[in-house]
């Protein structure tokens, strides 16, 4: 080949733009069917939790059905400031948290516990009897579950008032006691959520290595021991991250359990945010008031998250971000 002889290059090298293929488009074509699966869920999202966000904003006007959102007037902060400064608003608040409190506090560990028991049990088929038995409950609608409450504790035919007369007690009516609502509340949902809840817990212990669990046993590890030192830290995880998202709907305690089995005589202690927006948006048609507490809510929700998180973050390293 003669010195002066160059070797042919394209236009594009010479020139020092050689264009390549964008890796996000190969990859969308590539696996197009995946994105395709994704699009109703993602018109859904999108009709169904951010579109009704558009109507948020009747938080900060007075807002007039006939005028519409745009026609009503803007308030700001007025909706705000009524609530919290309301001759309710701590009652709320403190009944709110304390159920939610009182709820985390004896139902978040029982899920966890009923894995271990469940996991530990050799026997498969009393294990799926168990496991049957305590997924039951949570199918139940709510109104039936309330209607066993109901049921259970009447005064006068209630099961729990006949074992008190036939042990020489009295017969109580329990429904009524405001210092027993949040009790009968929270172990009723402790009773119907835990077969559940340990699902997620029972796929975790599904996933911890068996050789380790076999070296434990040879060097002679009881039962207790290997969930201490093996079961449990392969879980924990999973633990902190349902804690934080837990710990995130702290106030939104749900209103239909509430309502069935609230009554005149308890209202000090069952009335809650949920309740009081029910009442005030559905029955007295105060939309603007009702959706400004619903941010309220919402906004004290993100704000326990990120402190949550953040704490998790800093004494482990599991955290949602």
């Amino acid at each position: 080949m003669s010195k002066n002889t160059k070797p042919k290059t394209s236009a594009y090298a010479s020139s020092g733009t050689v264009r390549r293929a964008n890796p996000f488009w190969k990859y969308m074509k590539e696996y197009y069917q995946i994105y395709l699966l994704m699009i109703p869920a993602i018109v859904f999202i999108a009709i169904f939790c951010y579109y009704p966000m558009y109507g948020a904003q009747i938080a900060f006007r007075d807002y007039k059905f006939k005028m519409g959102i745009w026609g009503s007037e803007w308030v700001g902060l007025k909706h705000f400031i009524r609530f919290v400064t309301g001759a309710n608003f701590w009652q709320l608040f403190r009944n709110t948290l304390l159920i939610s409190l009182y709820s985390l506090v004896a139902g978040f560990p029982v899920p966890i516990l009923l894995a271990f028991l469940l996991n530990e049990m050799k026997n498969p088929t009393f294990k799926r009897t168990v496991q049957m038995l305590t997924y039951i409950p949570h199918f139940m609608s709510t109104v039936a579950v309330c209607g066993l409450i109901l049921l259970f504790l009447k005064r006068d035919t209630g099961i729990f008032n006949q074992i008190a007369v036939m042990l020489g007690g009295e017969a109580k009516d329990f429904i009524s006691d405001p210092k027993l609502f949040r009790t009968i509340y929270v172990f009723s949902g402790v009773w119907q959520g835990a077969g559940w809840g340990s699902i997620i817990y029972l796929a975790a212990l599904s996933g911890v290595d068996s050789q380790i669990i076999e070296a434990a046993r040879i060097d002679g590890a009881n039962r207790i021991q290997k969930i201490w030192y093996i079961d449990l830290p392969c879980i924990l995880p999973t633990i902190v991250i349902l804690l934080i998202l837990n710990c995130g709907s702290l106030l939104s305690v749900g209103y239909e359990k509430i309502l069935l089995l609230q009554n005149e005589l308890n209202m000090d202690t069952s009335d809650v945010i949920s309740t009081y927006v029910y009442r005030l948006g559905i029955l007295d048609a105060q939309y603007s008031f009702t959706t400004a507490i619903g941010l309220f809510n919402s906004v004290v929700n993100i704000i326990v998250l990120a402190v949550v998180n953040t704490a998790a973050k800093k004494l482990g390293d599991t955290s949602l971000w």
